[in-house]
């Protein structure tokens, strides 16, 4: 009876195993296939695809300007045509020197954090949470758009079903420093948030 028991275990081990490595297969069959639709802008070099979210590695100027690109912050405020709180501070830069950043406030408190860099000459994008369906990245995405619309942007075509589980879609520079993430609820896009790795702080 105990051999009995410990078999059946070990079957059912086994056919967990196999199940997880058939859906490991699965995922990577559906993000190839993605591939093969993706638009040749966002120069898209791989897909991974894990559980509700599909991560996106794009080597685009847009993903990491994705406001477009700036010689200054007062710039882009009078640029976008958007009404913005403006709240300005100081972040450690590599430990040794401090950089003016700049939090760009919604009236429902969508943000965004902007800095100038010295060595880009451009306003760089440290983070950012949005909310607001007026603001849209260079893009053209924004909070409210339908799902298939924002996917549409990366990608010319596609089967429906390879998105329909994805409630996540993160699109990511090719060094890895920048993200953006795209957040679903039912078929429309909820928020965007914003994430960088610069050694700003």
């Amino acid at each position: 009876m105990h051999r009995i028991k410990h078999t059946l275990a070990l079957a059912g081990l086994l056919l967990l195993g196999a199940t997880a490595f058939s859906q490991q297969v699965a995922s990577r069959a559906k993000a190839l296939r993605m591939m093969a639709f993706s638009r040749p802008e966002y120069q898209i070099k791989d897909i991974k695809v894990y559980t509700d979210t599909m991560t996106v590695y794009s080597l685009s100027p847009q993903v990491v300007y994705r406001f477009g690109q700036w010689v200054s912050v007062e710039q882009y405020i009078t640029g976008n045509q958007l009404s913005w709180y403006r709240e300005q501070g100081y972040r450690n830069y590599y430990d040794s020197m401090e950089v003016s950043v700049n939090r760009m406030r919604r009236y429902d408190d969508s943000y965004i954090d902007l800095y100038y860099s010295i060595w880009t000459k451009k306003v760089e994008l440290l983070g950012g949470y949005l909310t607001d369906s007026e603001v849209q990245l260079v893009n053209g995405v924004h909070v409210g758009m339908a799902k298939d619309d924002v996917f549409r942007v990366f990608f010319k075509r596609y089967p429906r079903s390879y998105t329909d589980e994805v409630a996540v879609l993160k699109v990511v520079s090719g060094a890895g420093e920048v993200a953006e993430i795209y957040t679903f609820r039912g078929q429309k896009l909820r928020h965007i948030k914003i994430e960088t790795a610069y050694k700003y702080y």
